[in-house]
């Protein structure tokens, strides 16, 4: 869509909604680029598979956390590596699949003779199409199984009839063998219950979830049998190429963070309504720190010198060390420079933002870390958006005030 045709209809579309699936309407989604694209199953149900391992192993140990695939998700997983079959001018760079979602990098090579769009439309039928033909495959399965049963037992009953007439038989003709000879039988026998009881005895732990099948083959069950994907899909458009190798180690840190935000929920889902003071918050992060007996709001001039913001620095930071958390916006460059210097220390800070918070926001980078740990909170008194704002006098102001008061609440 062109700028004047978005300008043509924008005075019909209505109230701007908050959507991350919008097109940048100023951009030519066929030309040499980059894109990071993000694609939901409708309704996030988890059926590209399961997440397992442990949240808290090291890079590339055999407990990383990691995604083990359903059928269905194997599926698709190959449909995405096939995308530049289709469109020599794509180059798949990655995927990482989640339970209910995927991400993946595409290289558009050359000029595309279709918009991005219609080949991420395109990579959804044949998901699809895959879809259905699991669904049949498993219906045809379950439809030939019963039969299958059924004549699996005509067999094993005359099996045992058999073998029964052939016993009798043979008991006649032995019936004046030594009573050796029946207590060993006996003792067959008995073995042999013995052993069809632990076989039952394992089948029970399967089947129960038990700890020590975790790792076990995901069980096979009935594809998802409505409609896959939710409508529309995010792109992300690659802006210098500094940022390859952080989207692509993002992909491949999600399963840890997935696995993270389930261990630490209470540090990394995003809250609302937290009501300090004056004004209400949205934020993510460790809540507890406003309840510390000391708290410090950062104030640091503009006009402040190198060498005096050093000596604030040292000040604010020690009073950290002895247990304070510094809250602060961070809009002055000293303000900015301590913060940063007590994050990268490992030291508890709040910091005000002037963009908020939705249910889907999570922390990023280096954040998510801190939050984890328990090392950061993030407020925001406002409501969240997608355009890039400048920061206005009066927010500034405002930000300021709201952490003086967050640090004198009691």
């Amino acid at each position: 869509m062109t700028e004047e045709e978005f300008i043509a209809k924008k005075k019909y579309a209505g109230e701007k909604k908050t959507s991350m699936k919008r097109r940048n309407i100023y951009h030519d989604y066929s030309e040499r680029r980059m894109y990071m694209i993000t694609l939901e199953v409708e309704g996030r149900k988890p059926v590209f598979g399961r997440l397992v391992g442990n949240a808290f192993a090291e890079r590339g140990s055999r407990d990383e956390p990691r995604i083990e695939l359903s059928e269905l998700g194997k599926a698709v997983q190959s449909e995405w590596l096939n995308i530049q079959r289709y469109y020599p001018q794509i180059e798949v760079m990655a995927i990482q699949m989640k339970p209910d979602h995927l991400h993946g990098i595409l290289f558009v090579k050359d000029t595309l003779p279709v918009h991005l769009g219609q080949v991420i439309s395109g990579f959804k039928t044949g998901c699809r199409r895959a879809q259905k033909a699991l669904e049949a495959a498993w219906d045809l399965e379950t439809a030939v199984e019963p039969q299958y049963a059924e004549n699996e037992a005509t067999t094993a009953k005359d099996t045992r009839s058999e073998a029964k007439h052939e016993a009798a038989k043979h008991e006649a003709a032995k019936h004046e063998a030594a009573m050796h000879e029946a207590a060993k039988h006996e003792a067959a026998k008995h073995e042999a219950a013995m052993h069809e009881a632990a076989m039952h005895e394992a089948a029970m732990h399967e089947a129960s979830g038990s700890p020590y099948v975790t790792a076990s083959p995901l069980p096979p069950s009935k594809p998802h049998s409505h409609q896959l994907f939710a409508k529309g899909y995010n792109d992300l458009i690659l802006r210098s190429f500094d940022e390859f190798p952080i989207w692509k180690n993002y992909l491949h840190d999600n399963p840890r963070r997935l696995m993270m935000k389930r261990a630490r929920p209470e540090f990394l889902r995003p809250f609302f309504g937290l009501r300090i003071g004056s004004h209400s918050y949205s934020g993510i992060g460790n809540r507890s720190l406003l309840a510390a007996t000391k708290r410090i709001a950062v104030r640091i001039s503009r006009r402040m010198s190198d060498s005096e913001i050093a000596t604030e620095t040292f000040r604010y930071l020690d009073a950290a060390k002895q247990g304070a958390v510094l809250v602060s916006p961070a809009i002055s460059p000293g303000e900015k420079s301590i913060m940063r210097a007590a994050f990268d220390a490992g030291l508890p800070i709040i910091v005000i933002m002037e963009n908020g918070f939705t249910p889907m926001s999570k922390p990023h980078g280096e954040q998510f870390d801190a939050c984890a740990r328990g090392q950061l909170l993030m407020l925001s008194p406002w409501e969240h958006h997608n355009e890039k704002r400048k920061i206005t006098a009066e927010q500034c102001q405002q930000m300021n005030l709201m952490a003086l008061e967050i640090s004198r609440q009691s």
